[in-house]
């Protein structure tokens, strides 16, 4: 394992005891993008702790469409799978890769050991919930009160800050996957932003201006 890649992100988080054991009993695992990390319906023996990368987490309606719920950086970890292993249910989340990404796998007994016995990781776990908890209200809001124009616009923004990059590689049909709409009304949209100079379209990229 990097030790000095997890101690860059997860160092100031943990004391140094639980440091050692996430490192003695953590898996390290590598995901290429659009793998699937965790999927519904999945009975989770392990939780992720996100070293490199980003991961889309979604739900599925009754008819396979998906919902992007939020997106976990470096450094975070995924609070429906927290839920998940604490509750002993399957998970109801999809969590797929949105580039390559490294993940730390933690066993479920050691996450409820800890979360009673280490109170460092109480307040990471406590912190995950809430900042999670807080993205989904985002989520629900930009659904009900955000027209469709409004809600791609601040996606592009979203993703910019993610990768902390003005260009971002990604297809029309992908956009229109996590914000459950159709590709054609993307493609619209998007031309319409770029009619505004608020972006410039290229093949299988955007970049977005004056940010």
């Amino acid at each position: 394992m990097d030790k000095e890649l997890f101690q860059l992100h997860y160092g100031y988080l943990f004391d140094k005891q639980l440091i050692n054991s996430i490192l003695e009993i953590g898996k390290i695992r590598e995901f290429r993008k659009d793998d699937i990390i965790i999927d519904i319906g999945q009975e989770l023996q392990n939780i992720p702790l996100l070293i490199n990368g980003n991961i889309k987490v979604l739900r599925e309606d009754t008819n396979g469409h998906e919902l992007l719920l939020y997106v976990l950086e470096t450094g975070d970890t995924c609070a429906m799978s927290l839920t998940c292993c604490m509750a002993k249910s399957k998970s109801k989340i999809r969590a797929v890769a949105d580039k390559d990404s490294t993940v730390l796998m933690i066993p479920v007994s050691y996450m409820v050991e800890w979360f009673h016995n280490n109170e460092s990781w109480r307040n990471f776990i406590l912190q995950s919930y809430q900042i999670r908890f807080n993205e989904m209200l985002e989520t629900i809001d930009t659904l009900a009160f955000m027209k469709m124009d409004e809600r791609l616009y601040k996606y592009l923004l979203d993703k910019v800050k993610l990768n902390a990059s003005c260009t971002i590689t990604i297809t029309h049909q992908d956009i229109s996957h996590d914000l459950h709409t159709s590709r054609v009304v993307v493609s619209r949209i998007l031309k319409q932003l770029e009619d505004e100079h608020k972006i410039k379209i290229g093949r299988n990229k955007i970049e977005v201006l004056n940010f």
